[in-house]
């Protein structure tokens, strides 16, 4: 499972470093692509695999269902490591989630999100706010903490 924050800076190159636990849990090779939020999700090659499937259960009649895939897949890549540690995010990735310098890691159970700091900072100012009527409602899907 992928939990906790981290900061972190993008190189002019678009390079950044994972955090090494994260590193370990991502393989080899992994998928990263646009997220929700306006935010990347990097997920496992396993992880990567679970949501194709789930995507493959969505009818094709459905308009939203094709714009959803269409978000999700076009702007998916393999990415591998260098060296250092680092991975290169593509140019239209970090245009999408506007990473430019400081960037926010986050480890979100089956999924690592990555973060323009200033839009993380405001996005957590906003839902911290909200966080008890949030919490309310996932009672509707049987969730209870």
């Amino acid at each position: 499972m992928f939990m906790g924050e981290y900061q972190h800076s993008i190189d002019e190159k678009g390079r950044i470093i994972i955090p090494a636990k994260f590193r370990e849990m991502l393989g080899t090779s992994f998928v990263a692509t646009r997220g929700l939020d306006s935010c990347l999700f990097v997920y496992p090659m396993e992880e990567w695999g679970i949501m194709e499937q789930k995507l493959k259960t969505l009818s094709l009649m459905k308009s939203d269902a094709r714009a959803f895939s269409r978000f999700f897949f076009s702007g998916a890549t393999e990415c591998v490591w260098d060296k250092q540690g680092r991975v290169n995010l593509p140019g239209n990735l970090r245009q999408y989630a506007k990473l430019d310098k400081d960037c926010v890691i986050l480890g979100v159970s089956n999924r690592v999100e990555i973060w323009n700091k200033g839009l993380w900072e405001q996005y957590f100012e906003q839902s911290e706010e909200s966080f008890n009527e949030i919490a309310e409602k996932l009672v509707d899907f049987n969730f209870d903490l």
